[in-house]
This record gives structure tokens, sequence and C-alpha cells, in this order.
């Protein structure tokens, strides 16, 4: 990697310093609290993959460039220099044992923000060119193809034929004026199409005026991931645009917790202006649904429920309280995890993560704690509001041996809706 790299990427820290940053690394105490609450330090015991200490390049950083004490020490030589060599060592630890999921924030005792940090402190890798190249790709594809998994509209287009010969429904395309845009993640056009099934039959019987949009369905947002704003921005610009032109009122953010995230809570401030329109995640839809009682259901899951809750969600989101109200509406056999709700342990997958080939097995290898998370409750299914959890949690429980059926709760909630005939509806798909 040349000079030049290095030093853009030391130019992006210096852009992405800020006083909230500059207040966490002068508040830290080092108390270490921060370690318990990361599965990647709580499953392998190794001292390294303390959150904090992940952020130690840009800490000294921020010591050297913006302290005074620091820039003395810079001036006569006193200080580490930091170099390439030493990025490239970091890369493993900023990506492959950090999902971005929050809970080390939440653990702090001095309130900071150690999410925030590394989001500032991937800046300064991915302008250097110190970015894992499964992530690299993903970031790529989003970016000319338009999905991070290489989905085109033609394949999308595909399972809409699908899902209308098979169900008899219709799935409204660039529909303008309608009240709801609805986004979908790759994993669920490819992975999981019931949910957009789903989507359908509710919204048939709720009455709910909706759409997707052709040049805007990819929910995902890779450069949040990678930590690319710029990227980040295009991508979110192009959601942007795909709302205003048909006019809705509220786009729907899918089951996918970055790219709620990333719509909801980052993107206002990366286009630079307010939204014209709303922006809800489904299951706060769903709620609005049940509260106003358009969403009639019949009938309850008989066997032991729990819930997986998303970071991104609920942790960092704040929907807490809008999956348990669905799902006291399909059971009464539902139990919750040990640290559940905002204190849920993240499936290990997030923050790229999912898309970095060359950390999964230390990812496999730290589901040991949602394993034992699941264990405690005993359940016959695992429901969960985000696809890329789906499939890490479908993964996790394959590599221990758990055969415990993992599902969506969009779908689940679909699979009772009441109705004059059951005929059409179908069973809930197979898991994997």
């Amino acid at each position: 990697m040349s000079t030049t790299s290095l030093q853009r990427g030391l130019e992006a820290w210096k852009e992405e310093m800020d006083a909230p940053l500059a207040a966490f690394f002068s508040s830290c105490v080092h108390c270490g609290i921060c370690a318990e609450a990361c599965l990647f330090y709580t499953e392998t015991g190794d001292p390294k993959y303390t959150p904090i200490h992940k952020l130690e390049p840009l800490r000294r950083f921020w010591h050297q460039e913006f302290t005074l004490f620091g820039r003395l020490l810079k001036m006569v030589g006193l200080s580490k220099e930091i170099t390439d060599a030493e990025l490239a060592a970091w890369e493993p630890l900023v990506y492959d044992s950090c999902t971005l999921c929050g809970r080390c924030s939440q653990a702090c005792p001095m309130g900071n923000d150690i999410t925030y940090m590394i989001r500032k402190m991937r800046e300064g890798f991915a302008a250097s060119g110190h970015v894992p190249p499964g992530m690299v790709g993903a970031a790529g594809r989003a970016v000319r193809i338009g999905s991070p998994m290489g989905v085109k509209l033609s394949a999308l287009q595909a399972q809409i034929g699908h899902i209308e010969q098979e169900s008899g429904l219709k799935i409204p395309v660039d529909v303008q004026g309608a009240d709801y845009m609805a986004l979908l993640s790759s994993m669920e056009i490819m992975n999981f199409p019931e949910y957009l099934e789903a989507l359908a039959r509710i919204f048939e019987q709720a009455g709910v005026s909706w759409t997707l949009c052709s040049e805007a369905f990819e929910a995902t947002n890779s450069g949040v991931q990678v930590g690319s704003k710029d990227i980040a921005r295009e991508l979110l610009q192009r959601v942007v645009d795909g709302a205003e032109k048909l006019g809705v009122k509220c786009v729907i953010s899918p089951e996918c917790g970055h790219a709620y995230y990333a719509l909801r809570w980052e993107g206002p401030n990366l286009i630079g202006r307010t939204y014209t329109f709303q922006v809800l995640h489904i299951l706060e839809l769903l709620d609005q649904l049940r509260g106003e009682g358009r969403l009639k259901v019949e009938g309850q899951f008989e066997e032991l429920l729990t819930f997986h809750d998303p970071c991104q969600i609920v942790r960092k989101g704040g929907v807490l309280a809008e999956p348990r109200n669905l799902l006291a509406l399909i059971s009464d056999n539902y139990v919750e995890m040990p640290d559940s709700r905002e204190f849920n342990w993240c499936c290990g997958g997030g923050g790229g993560v999912s898309s970095n080939e060359r950390a999964e097995a230390l990812r496999l290898k730290v589901f040991a704690r949602k394993k034992r998370q699941l264990d405690a409750t005993q359940a016959e299914t695992l429901v969960t509001a985000c696809a890329n959890c789906r499939l890490m949690l479908e993964e996790g429980l394959e590599e221990y041996g758990m055969e415990l059926p993992v599902t969506g709760l969009t779908e689940m909630i679909a699979e009772k809706l009441a109705s004059s005939s059951a005929e059409g509806r179908g069973e809930r798909t197979e898991e994997r």
C-alpha cells in the first residue's frame, strides 16, 4: 500500500474527528466493562477483542493530532507513528470482530458510543484500502448493480411473477401516489421470498395502498457497513429519489437491521436534508395496523416461541414493544431469552461480517453465546425480524447441530390472517 493511500486514510480520520469522538476518548476510564458486553471477547477470552482496544490506532491519532500533549510528543519524536502495516494488522479487529451491534455502547458506564467510534475508524480504513475483499465486493455490486448480492430488477420481477401465479395476489410496482413504498433486502428476494408474499397478503387484508419501486427496491446499505459515507450516500439517494418520484407518504424498511438504521436514523444527515416522506420499519407499520384494528388474525401457534431481537432494529432503533405486541396476537406460548430486548446478544453477522468470508470461523465460534441463550428458552421455534439475522441464525444452528426452525415475524402474521377461506393461504415455508 502506498504512502498516498495511508495519507488518504489519515485525512479521512481528520475529517471524521468531531466533538463526540474527542469526548469519548477523553472520558474512557479503561474499566473493561465493554469487553464483557462483546461476544467476541466473552466467547474467546482474548483481550484483543475488547471493544475499546480495537480503536487504539484512532485513539493514538486523536492524541497526536488533537491534544496539546500529544502534539508536543509528536514534535520531539516521542510518539509512535501510525503506519500502513499497522492498519493492515488492525483490519481484522475492525471488521471481523465487530458487528456494530452497539451492545458495548449500551454497557459503557461513561456513556461512550463505541459503535460510533468504530464507524469513524472504518472511514479511515476504507479510504486507505484496508477493507476485507468480501465487503469490498458487496459494496461494489451495490454501487454498480444496485444490490450487494448482485440481484437485478429481472430477478425481482421473476419472484413477483412466481408469487402472483401461485397465490393469486397482486404485487404493485411503480404505483404513483401510493401511501407506502416497500423496500426489500437482497436476502429477502433470493433467500426468503415468502416475506414479499406475506406483505401482499397482509396489505390486501388491511386495505393498505402500497407499491414497490423498480428503480429503488434494495434496502441494504453496504456503505454504512464498509465505512464509506460516499457509498452510503449514493445508495441512500436512490431510495430517496425513488420515493419522491412516486410521491409516496412513507417508506417501509424490511426485516433488515442495517437497512433500517441507515435509512431512518442516518439518512437525513447523509443527504443533508429532511425527507419528504416518513420511514417505518415493517414491524412498526404492522403494529400500527394492529392498533387500528386492521390486522385481523385467527388461531394461534401452539409451539413454544422465542424472539431474537435484531441489534439495529431493537437496541439501536427502539423497536422493542412492537414485535411483542404482534407475537401476542398469534401466540400465548412465548418465552423471552435471557438478556433479551436492548441487551440481546448479536447473531454475529451484522456490520458486514456476514459478507466477510475471512470472518466465518470466528463468527461461528462466537455463536456459542447465542446457543446458550436459545438453550435456556427450550423454544421450539425461533422468530426474528431481520433477514440477515435469520440467515446467520440458521448457519449457527446448523454448526452446533441444533434443530430449531427459524422464521420471520411478518410471515407468521400472514399465516394467521383471518379469512373467509383458508384456501390458497398455504402453510409456512419449510425452514432450512
